[in-house]
């Protein structure tokens, strides 16, 4: 018979409930400001749902009606330099912070008038919203106030909010980041794997738990066995409380308990607070409507109301005073935004954004790159490319205390799988962060640092392959903060990875990912073919104020080119391509690999082809001039890109070039890609599904016979 003990978790996991002497502790003044608190955002939130129900909400209509104390509570407990963010239901946790930001306390001051008026703008889509209109319901910001943003992606917030936490550990400040989440975002990956890596780090980062019940309608019991939330934290080692959600001052004692813990350096904390939505996930009826509910389960949680169980502490007169002070401010601010339409009532021509905005803030306009030096002052030697991507990460970190680099590994084997972090972790100690294989989470964190300002993340994906276990926080959360908040925000980061196409590793390593970082607005590519232009392209990509995709590939590692000597500061501007053989008969686009081997192909054929290296890939810093210069003489275009068909990138450029180009092309643009299938094992299968120097070569001597000139 074997001998069994328990195994007893590292972190606490407590149950915290208000007593009548903690009531009593509470001072007459704080009371009546968690009161007025929870009823503004009832009455808010109340004009929201009439005004869906009218159909003057485009979109969804997330209420939080009945969670008000939790929100209030958790709020209540927090310094003015502690910053939060939230879900898609997360307008009463908005209102809280954004009302406490503006000192709100039993009265409707024109400050708090003019969150409420611009909160209820940006529900509505109309241009007085905090990002004019673009995020609506669930994408709330607010910066100065520490709102970081909700969002519409179920755990989608929390990396972010790890990033802000890990911003406030770097400056060297004691404030706090809390990140709201609902019960349902428990069991997303994202979510789990932050809560690991604030753990392991330490980061002053509070997970602020709603359960509410349901994800939409679906029970937590359906969702997973260990119903009490609050355990989730235990298997990180992170301290957690459950408690009342519908007991502002319980909560409000929960949370000054855990944000002490990450004050004193002893974070991550997580709190469940257990609650209940009175309207169903979306819009103005009950769950009970949609058969999900009963209406016995909805009266006994109404009989729980938070507002009315504080407001019996409270003189009735000053809660009456109070509520029709804020439910008169609202009238107006829905009065304002609306006028009649017949028996009806519309939103006034006048509120809506300009449609001819539509494009604005979906990346910089680079102003942050005018008046860096682009002119080289030092001398040209030969280098391994490998050497110089280290060397500029050098530089760069010594000179920009801002910069932290994170991913797998690169703390180690002597600068990572490759080299690229060569002496940095000894160089700067505690800038290279080594991370868990956790995708998601660290760039969440990279994209929430980022937005935060004070730091400019480096991540290194491993293989590109990686980013589809990260897709949300890269393409729905760091492409699209700056157009989704309206300009507000910034997404300074760069993210490095390589293409590893010819060393065997298979179709899950070897993608060329630029064709998927094409299709996201937002994020910039540069892809560097030579050692001195990847040290001027990252030199850029580092002063950027937008996310900037930096391609490496594997083959140039360890070749040796051109490189710089005593001068590691000057930018190549993005956006700026470059002629690497001339000719007049053919026009030949590529990037990284490819570009030798266009040369060569050119130099095998004797076709008078006119080689360019594009170095940038996106679409808006596309250097069009230079490919229209080029065609102009030539009359003629092949795209070349080494890999798939399927994420190719050469496709959106091809079809752009086809009518940008149209015409000064004598023949259709032609392309040179590689296979349908990802590139597999097998020396010989991956050869074949890869673009080589042989393919560059037909196609140079087909344009040649289509156009009669062979």
């Amino acid at each position: 018979m074997p001998d069994t003990t328990p195994i007893l978790p590292s972190a606490p996991c407590l149950r915290l409930r208000a007593t009548e002497a903690d009531w009593d502790a509470l001072s007459p003044a704080e009371a009546r400001a968690m009161w007025w608190s929870m009823q503004a955002i009832r009455s808010f939130e109340e004009a929201v749902l009439r005004l869906a129900s009218e159909t003057l909400v485009h979109g969804p209509a997330h209420s939080s009606i009945g969670q008000e104390g939790g929100a209030t509570g958790a709020i209540f407990a927090l310094k003015p330099g502690d910053q939060i963010n939230g879900s898609h239901r997360g307008h009463h946790q908005f209102l809280a912070k954004a009302l406490r930001h503006v000192g709100a306390t039993d009265a409707v001051t024109p400050e708090a008038r003019g969150v409420m008026r611009q909160a209820l703008a940006e529900i509505m889509g109309l241009s007085p919203g905090w990002s004019g209109g673009r995020g609506g319901s669930m994408h709330l910001r607010w910066a100065e106030a520490g709102c970081l943003g909700t969002n519409a992606i179920v755990g989608g917030g929390v990396p972010l909010a790890a990033g802000a936490a890990a911003a406030m550990k770097f400056a060297g400040t004691d404030n706090v980041a809390v990140t709201f989440l609902g019960d349902g975002a428990t069991n997303i990956g994202a979510a789990l794997e932050t809560m690991n890596l604030a753990a392991a780090w330490s980061l002053p980062m509070v997970f602020f738990i709603e359960n509410n019940g349901y994800a939409v309608s679906t029970t937590v019991a359906e969702s997973t066995r260990e119903t009490r939330l609050a355990a989730r934290g235990m298997g990180f080692g992170i301290p957690s409380w459950q408690v009342d959600g519908m007991d502002p001052l319980a909560v409000k004692l929960a949370m000054e308990q855990a944000v002490a813990l990450c004050r004193a350096g002893k974070g991550p904390a997580l709190i469940e607070a257990e609650c209940y939505r009175f309207f169903h996930q979306n819009g103005p009826l009950p769950g009970s409507a949609f058969g999900y509910r009963t209406k016995e389960e909805e009266a006994a949680w109404r009989a729980r109301d938070p507002i009315s169980a504080l407001g019996r502490r409270l003189p009735q007169a000053e809660t009456t005073r109070m509520r029709a002070e804020i439910e008169a401010a609202m009238a107006e601010i829905v009065e304002e935004f609306t006028e009649p339409a017949g028996n009806a009532r519309r939103i006034r021509p006048a509120l809506w954004p300009d449609p001819a905005t539509k494009d604005e803030h979906i990346r910089g306009d680079l102003s942050e790159l005018r008046g860096m030096r682009t002119e080289f002052r030092g001398r040209i030697v030969s280098r391994k490319f490998i050497d110089c991507v280290s060397e500029v990460m050098h530089r760069r970190m010594a000179t920009d205390p801002r910069i932290i680099v994170m991913g797998e590994d690169i703390h180690r084997l002597r600068g990572g799988t490759n080299g690229a972090t060569r002496g940095l972790a000894e160089a700067f100690p505690g800038r290279i962060l080594g991370t868990p294989i956790a995708e998601a989470a660290f760039m969440g964190l990279a994209g929430g640092m980022a937005m935060d300002g004070r730091f400019r993340p480096v991540v290194e994906f491993m293989y590109p392959d990686f980013l589809w276990v990260a897709a949300d926080q890269v393409f729905n959360q760091a492409a699209k903060a700056r157009h989704m908040f309206g300009g507000t925000a910034k997404a300074p980061l760069v993210l490095r990875t390589k293409v590893a196409i010819g060393t065997g590793y298979g179709s899950q390593h070897s993608m060329d990912p630029a064709g998927i970082f094409a299709t996201a607005p937002g994020w910039r590519i540069v892809a560097p073919s030579t050692p001195y232009d990847y040290v001027g392209l990252m030199n850029a990509a580092l002063a950027c104020d937008d996310p900037v995709l930096v391609l490496e590939h594997v083959a140039l590692y360890q070749s040796e080119g051109e490189a710089p000597e005593g001068d590691w500061d000057y930018v190549i501007p993005i956006g700026s391509a470059k002629t690497v053989r001339r000719g007049s008969a053919v026009t030949v686009a590529t990037y990284l690999n490819m570009v030798s081997q266009c040369v060569a192909a050119a130099d095998a054929t004797g076709a008078d082809a006119e080689v360019i290296d594009l170095r940038t890939l996106d679409r808006a810093s596309l250097d069009w001039a230079t490919v229209e210069a080029s065609v102009k003489r030539t009359g003629a275009l092949i795209v070349v890109e080494e890999g798939a068909q399927g994420p190719s990138w050469g496709g959106w450029f091809a079809d752009a070039a086809q009518r940008w180009l149209f015409d000064w092309l004598d023949a259709p643009v032609a392309r040179v890609t590689g296979g349908e299938a990802s590139p597999t094992i097998s020396k010989v299968l991956e050869h074949a599904a890869r673009a080589t120097q042989a393919d560059v070569e037909a196609a140079l001597l087909a344009m040649e016979r289509d156009r009669g000139r062979r």
